[in-house]
């Protein structure tokens, strides 16, 4: 029931809101929806606490710690975005850039997307994984390409091919994973591609057919992830599409993308004899640590600027997942948490403030602090999260990842610290002149939706300071699922 409510209120959100999604109440539909996706997110949540791992409709959905942590994080952030989108999408109409038939897109497509991603997250069967990351492409290729202009065009078009041509591959590896798991399992159509079926015969899959899979499936769930040199979509994506938008890609997909990868590492590395995914893993994480810290320092665009920070976290996270066991696993989860959370809050105060500057441009948008202090509190605080300044979360998972890098792979514990070191002056240097720089302009209204972005970064102190009993033990037991000893 708590599965039937999780994944059918988007889709049944879609479909109202592609009917009524141009109305005044329409914003406060979409609010409605993405709450009862929450609520069912938790409740689905506590039934895997008490029972442990599900397996539902004819094991074609399975839900373990390592994914309903996900869950509920997505429809969390679903939620608060679709708050924040309230009045930001208000501002976009009364402006002319959107119109209502834009809007009953945007909401639609923005319940889509929400119920594609969780069709990814809790289904078992990795043909099904792979149509719902097509289907999040195709929703989001529409968000990104709202407003219409010929930057927004470019972008989606960008987005389209290089994250289709992603995908083939994706689909040419899950056939290799049919390939092998066909010959073991004595099973055809879908039920070959199960993943607890797979799980089961790991071992008795053929290494090379393996090898081959995971390589097509990194490359083309990599894309997603934007992963380096993959990555040529996101920034785009993330500057021409509505800020709403920006949160979600940056905050909720690449973390769908990076866990379909760990899903596929787990089976071939209980294949293989050797540690090619792990090093494949490290390898185009490091890369897109390295390669994301220098980019920070040409961007003048804002949204540009935190789209290269998401690149850089998400190579972090896949650096530490291609590291492997229990410490590493679990600041890996502990980093996908607080740079969700952090990064969507840090869009939403930049989606004030670049409606309250008229551009997005970093030179055009100075001294928040005084026009409005609420906003400019929001970005600089939600900046030195995302920079690993403690107390915040994000220094506790970067630690900890820093730390087993020093144990596990010395050679790369410079590197990242350096790559580390360069974001921060450039993230840094860039964002101190928005909110303090000197400003003619006199002091704005507070706009009404902070709390979403207050909301994430209380969270992101929060496990900073104390990870919960109950949070820990959660992300201990998805740790071990995934090869944490």
């Amino acid at each position: 029931m708590e599965l039937l409510f999780l994944l059918g209120c988007p889709l049944a959100g879609a479909v109202l809101l592609a009917i009524y999604g141009a109305r005044q109440h329409a914003p406060e539909l979409n609010s409605a929806m993405s709450l009862v996706t929450l609520l069912a997110a938790c409740a689905l949540t506590v039934r895997v606490v008490s029972e442990g791992p599900l397996l539902i409709a004819q094991e074609q959905f399975f839900i373990d710690p390592f994914n309903v942590f996900l869950v509920t994080l997505t429809a969390f952030v679903g939620f608060t975005t679709s708050l924040f989108s309230r009045p930001y999408m208000r501002v976009e109409i009364e402006h002319g850039r959107v119109t209502p038939a834009r809007l009953r897109l945007y909401h639609s497509m923005y319940q889509l997307f929400m119920a594609t991603m969780l069709v990814a997250l809790t289904t078992n069967n990795m043909g099904l994984l792979w149509v719902a990351m097509e289907a999040a492409t195709l929703s989001t290729v529409l968000l990104v390409t709202l407003y219409r202009t010929a930057a927004s065009l470019e972008a989606g078009w960008k987005y389209f091919i290089l994250c289709g041509v992603g995908i083939a591959q994706a689909l040419f590896g899950t056939i290799l994973l049919y390939f092998a798991a066909e010959k073991i399992l004595g099973l055809e159509g879908v039920s070959a591609l199960l993943w607890t079926h797979l799980n089961g015969v790991k071992g008795q899959l053929e290494p090379v057919v393996l090898s081959l899979a995971f390589v097509f499936l990194l490359v083309g769930y990599g894309t997603k992830v934007g992963l380096a040199p993959l990555h040529n979509w996101l920034p785009d994506a993330h500057a021409e599409g509505p800020t709403p938008i920006s949160a979600v890609l940056s905050g909720l997909l690449l973390n769908v993308a990076i866990y379909a990868i760990v899903r596929c590492k787990v089976l071939v590395e209980g294949s293989l004899s050797s540690d090619l995914p792990s090093r494949m893993l490290m390898g185009f994480g490091l890369l897109s640590v390295v390669l994301a810290a220098l980019f920070l320092w040409r961007q003048r665009d804002v949204k540009r600027l935190f789209a290269y920070s998401s690149i850089e976290h998400m190579g972090l996270i896949a650096f530490a997942f291609g590291m492997g066991g229990a410490v590493a696993n679990f600041a890996a989860l502990l980093h996908m948490t607080v740079h969700s959370l952090t990064k969507s809050a840090i869009f939403f105060a930049v989606g004030h403030a670049a409606q309250k500057a008229g551009s997005q441009l970093i030179a055009d948008i100075r001294g928040l602090i005084t026009r409005s202090p609420t906003v400019g509190w929001g970005l600089m605080m939600g900046s030195l999260a995302i920079l690993g300044v403690p107390p915040f979360g994000v220094f506790a998972s970067e630690f900890l990842i820093l730390t087993t890098a020093m144990r596990e792979q010395p050679w790369a514990t410079p590197i990242l610290l350096a790559a580390l070191g360069i974001a921060f002056a450039a993230i840094f240097g860039r964002v101190q002149p928005m909110v303090f720089g000197e400003t003619t302009a006199k002091r704005l209204p507070h706009p009404p939706a902070l709390l979403p972005v207050f909301t994430h970064l209380g969270l992101v102190l929060l496990l900073g300071l104390y990870v919960p009993p109950y949070l820990a033990d959660w992300y201990r037991a998805a740790a071990r699922l995934i090869g944490g000893e």
